[in-house]
């Protein structure tokens, strides 16, 4: 199978066509996104370390230095919003900001949040069996994470319906290519999203809680030096970070599980423990398949020259198959032990909110194991049909 991202064939399983990638070398030209391929775990890893790529390059060139051409304007909304996330910011203001927001993601915050998340978790599984099943996806996988973010920052329970289509909107501009539709849906998102991120930060300045918005507002009146681009910015993407892996990553491990029974009766059986499992679900189907990078300065991989300018894309899903990390790669072992997936990223853009993920998982796997014991697939669900973002339309199930 060729890697062709835009196939359903391929998204429903690019596996095989990583292992055909690793095979024929360690780096690829692939024209049709403009793209160096990386393929490996040793690359990936060592690339996401390595000072020479960022996520931008706006910090050292123009568009025009660097060979690019600028954004439509139309787009700015969007552009605006994303580029001033720490995600998409190098040192020094990627440090200032991360500074700031690493004091919510402490292991006390998390421990901290451990039995809110618990109790949630347990309460949206006994809604599921009360009705004797249902989407796991909007019943369980959806709720849960975007619940325990938006707790954090302060954003009222009334307002949340729209947190979930402004994210899924917003994220469509990260897959390859994007179309104008997708585009023009992610520019309405983003300055939607905006607009009530502006009208909340105020309210939380005049009336401050308990909160990291107003955490936020206060370490701004302090001293330290967060715009107030900057704050929506990083609201946006606590909140988008903060659930749409998590959610891909929940509906994913259970398709994965109910696809390998053997795995599954293991689990119920209590022979593996869920936190073991959840990093080897993470790793067997990666929620992110792909994470982009900018060549700040000539790089070599594996003999291949990549200049200045050029744009590599860190396949995440076939590092985690790579046989030369991982024992057996392609067999699903909940109780691996040596599992150095690289799902969460590495280096400086590691993501923050990983020990709060893994929290997440773990528990609305325990919640339905143990609320749910019969659980059991009604049809085989639909997958999305973006390729970065790896997820289902829905995961229709029983109890």
């Amino acid at each position: 199978m060729d890697f062709d991202p835009w196939s359903p064939a391929f998204v429903a399983d690019p596996y095989p066509a990583y292992a055909e990638l690793r095979a024929r070398g360690r780096v690829h030209w692939f024209e049709p996104a403009r793209q160096y391929l990386v393929p490996h775990h040793a690359d990936v890893s060592a690339l996401l370390r390595d000072r020479r790529l960022g996520r931008s390059y706006r910090h050292r060139f123009t568009h025009e230095e660097f060979g690019r051409t600028p954004p439509p304007a139309a787009h700015e909304p969007f552009h605006t919003l994303n580029d001033h996330g720490m995600l998409d910011l190098e040192p020094p203001d990627h440090t200032r900001i991360r500074r700031l927001v690493s004091k919510a993601f402490t292991p006390r915050t998390v421990e901290r949040l451990r039995p809110y998340v618990h109790r949630l978790a347990g309460e949206l599984v006994d809604a599921l069996v009360a009705e004797g099943g249902g989407d796991l996806l909007s019943a369980v996988a959806e709720p849960l994470p975007v619940a325990v973010i938006a707790e954090m920052l302060g954003i009222p329970e009334s307002d949340r319906a729209p947190l979930r289509p402004w994210s899924a909107d917003i994220c469509g501009m990260y897959e390859l290519n994007p179309d104008e539709e997708t585009a023009a849906r992610a520019v309405r998102a983003s300055a939607e999203f905006s607009a009530y991120l502006r009208g909340l930060i105020a309210e939380r300045r005049s009336s401050p809680g308990d909160d990291l918005i107003s955490a936020l507002i206060a370490a701004y009146d302090e001293g330290d030096r967060l715009t107030a681009q900057e704050m929506v910015s990083t609201c946006v993407l606590l909140l988008n970070a903060g659930h749409e892996a998590t959610v891909n990553a929940t509906v994913g491990g259970w398709w994965t599980l109910f696809r390998h029974p053997e795995r599954l009766a293991e689990l119920r059986a209590g022979r593996v423990e869920p936190a073991t499992a959840v990093e080897e679900l993470l790793r067997y189907d990666t929620p992110l398949q792909m994470f982009e990078r900018w060549v700040l300065d000539d790089i070599e991989i594996g003999g291949t020259t990549v200049p200045r300018g050029s744009e590599v894309a860190l396949l995440f899903g076939s590092a985690n198959r790579d046989p030369a990390a991982f024992d057996r790669p392609d067999v699903l072992d909940l109780a691996r032990r040596d599992n150095p997936h690289i799902s969460f990223g590495a280096g400086i853009h590691y993501c923050l909110g990983a020990p709060l993920a893994r929290v997440e998982l773990a528990a609305s796997l325990t919640a339905l194991l143990e609320r749910a014991p019969a659980l059991r697939l009604v049809k085989e669900p639909e997958r999305r049909p973006g390729f970065v973002m790896r997820g289902l339309e829905s995961l229709v199930v029983e109890v």
